[in-house]
């Protein structure tokens, strides 16, 4: 009977082995399975921390390339202003320049016909050569020099073939000089005294230039209209456009 007993207990006891060994399976995969949830949630979140720091360093990035563009664009607008206004001052002293010189030989040969004393006339020589002078100090940058080398060339000359153009630079050396007064006189003595000269027109922008520069924003405006109607055609109108539609 012991003897039974101890078969029994022995059976028993081998057959609750391999559920024991079982259980501890199942506890181990659990766990194993646990870690290895909790490495890959540590994984994704460092994952998406690393991500969200290289989008805002991108997004800093692009903003700061947007900004230097919109930089880049600003500058080159101002540049091509500035070689536009560059040539057509070039163009427009070339074109001056054989007005004047046909006009001095126009006056010449009438003054040879004209009977009785004649006037003395000026040297064509030297009245390009003066207004060469005086507007080399307005190229250099010599705006307070330009001033009085423009106002002896005027006195010398006050009828010579150069006159229109001699105010009209004698306005933008004041302009230049931040003489706003002066300039706008001399730019309207230009658009009153010749008005169908090239320059006029040029004239009437300097005018709202010194209007602009002096807070009269309206006047500016005014001024800039009348002169796309009645010199729809120059350079100044075409300034003058681009300026009324940005206002």
């Amino acid at each position: 009977m012991r003897r039974l007993r101890r078969v029994t207990a022995l059976f028993l006891a081998a057959a609750a082995m391999p559920a024991a060994a079982g259980l501890f399976d199942d506890d181990e995969a659990r766990r194993r399975i646990e870690d290895f949830r909790a490495k890959t949630e540590t994984r994704l979140e460092k994952l998406e921390s690393g991500n969200a720091r290289a989008q805002l360093e991108l997004n800093n990035q692009i903003e700061a390339l947007r900004g230097e563009l919109a930089c880049l664009r600003g500058q080159i607008e101002v540049l091509t202003h500035d070689v536009l206004a560059a040539q057509k001052r070039q163009q427009d002293f070339y074109i001056d320049l054989d007005s004047r010189l046909r006009k001095l030989e126009s006056a010449a040969a009438e003054s040879a016909k004209a009977p009785g004393p004649a006037q003395p006339a000026a040297d064509p020589a030297a009245e390009m050569r003066d207004y060469e002078a005086a507007l080399a100090q307005f190229r250099a940058a010599k705006y307070k020099e330009a001033v009085p080398a423009f106002q002896a060339f005027i006195k010398a000359y006050p009828a010579g073939a150069f006159a229109a153009n001699a105010h009209y630079w004698l306005g933008a050396s004041h302009y230049q000089s931040r003489d706003y007064t002066a300039a706008r006189d001399m730019f309207l003595k230009v658009v009153t005294t010749w008005p169908a000269d090239p320059k006029a027109a040029d004239a009437m922008l300097g005018i709202a230039n010194c209007q602009q520069a002096t807070g009269d924003g309206k006047g500016a405006r005014q001024t800039m209209e009348t002169l796309v109607a009645k010199h729809p055609d120059s350079q100044a109108a075409t300034l003058a456009r681009d300026r009324l539609k940005k206002k």
